[in-house]
């Protein structure tokens, strides 16, 4: 298991961002890794801005979440994974650190899925909604696309080869972010396309709250990635905030602990988790992770 410890030092608000873990950094040319980081680097900046502006924590984690939704490197909206008929199901889920949270699955059509689930946060009473129609989203003012735009050449010919070998792909890749701002909030927010070759239909950890995501200000902010199955029937995010709201653990031990316990049932993936004081954990027990945080204003990538 491979963790990076970045505690706050002096800056008073803290940013943390994955882009999925699962990765696998040998397969990668220098070229590649140099687009990652800099992918990586572009959603830190985003992020990075509104909380040097004296912003929010939600919406410096739905600013670095939106960049890397753009980008086609990773499995999140614009290069999302395809299911078993070539189409992308998009799922996204927000949560403050005072409570509130929103998520949606399946989503077919909102450009920005993280900017969906934020909507059903903030302007229903409801926590969980199933793929928001093109009606709804324009009455929150969310952006739609065709279908299409979420399909990318790499995730077709990723889709042809796992239905040739009859297998389902690499079960990583959500997107995410922590942070806290300079009020002392936390937030955290997930986004995914879920699993190549995936059922339709199918719904993994990142809309659901207490398992793909968790947010408590007094706490501990959390985003997952990895095999949904897993951190859905571990609880994983509320599994961390139990062991240090009931058991008294540090953000370190809470998250080794949860993940060596997910590690022991065969779950694989990692977790970024920002405690209450604004330092963070960047961990992953599988080969590598897009990750990055702030280091004192300074931004750091993980490829």
């Amino acid at each position: 298991m491979t963790t990076i410890w970045a505690p706050v030092a002096t800056s008073s608000s803290s940013l943390a961002i994955h882009g999925g873990a699962g990765a696998r950094p040998s397969l990668l040319n220098d070229d590649e890794k140099v687009e990652y980081h800099q992918a990586l680097e572009r959603s830190l900046l985003a992020g990075k801005a509104v909380l040097d502006a004296g912003g929010s924590a939600i919406d410096a984690v739905c600013a670095s979440v939106m960049v890397m939704e753009d980008s086609p490197l990773f499995n999140s909206a614009h290069g999302a994974a395809l299911n078993a008929d070539g189409l992308a199901e998009l799922d996204a889920s927000v949560m403050l650190g005072s409570g509130e949270a929103g998520a949606i699955t399946g989503s077919t059509i909102a450009r920005n899925p993280v900017l969906a689930a934020r909507a059903v946060m903030e302007r229903t009473s409801h926590v969980l909604l199933i793929d928001p129609d093109e009606r709804r989203l324009a009455e929150w003012g969310i952006e739609t696309v065709e279908r299409d735009y979420f399909i990318t050449p790499a995730r077709v010919a990723q889709l042809a080869r796992l239905q040739a070998e009859k297998s389902t792909g690499p079960k990583h890749g959500t997107v995410g972010a922590v942070a806290r701002d300079i009020h002392g909030n936390l937030a955290a927010a997930t986004s995914t396309g879920g699993t190549a070759n995936q059922f339709v239909g199918r719904v993994g950890d990142t809309p659901v709250i207490g398992a793909g995501t968790w947010a408590d200000s007094d706490v501990v902010a959390i985003s997952c990635t990895g095999q949904g199955e897993y951190f859905l029937r571990q609880a994983t995010a509320h599994d961390i905030h139990a062991r240090m709201t009931y058991g008294g653990a540090d953000l370190r031990t809470a998250v080794a602990d949860t993940m060596g316990a997910l590690g022991d049932r065969g779950g694989l993936g990692g977790l970024i988790a920002l405690d209450a004081a604004g330092d963070a954990v960047l961990v992953f027990n599988t080969e590598g992770m897009f990750c990055g945080h702030l280091d004192n204003g300074e931004v750091r990538t993980n490829v």
